[in-house]
């Protein structure tokens, strides 16, 4: 769900349009989701959280 809210927020991708994803490459997603994790998204945030601060 992570991934699929930051595909859409930051490109602007269904992946419920079934033609459009049918009609794109493993590597086009693949590409995407390297952005996602490049990015300041949900998923980056979900997968490297920044590390606590001592207090």
């Amino acid at each position: 769900m992570i991934v699929e809210a930051d595909l859409h927020e930051v490109y602007g991708v269904d992946v419920e349009d079934r033609a459009l994803m049918r009609a794109r490459s493993w590597r086009w997603l693949q590409v995407r989701i390297q952005g996602l994790l490049a990015a300041d998204t949900r998923l980056q945030r979900a997968l490297a959280p920044a590390p606590e601060v001592p207090q």
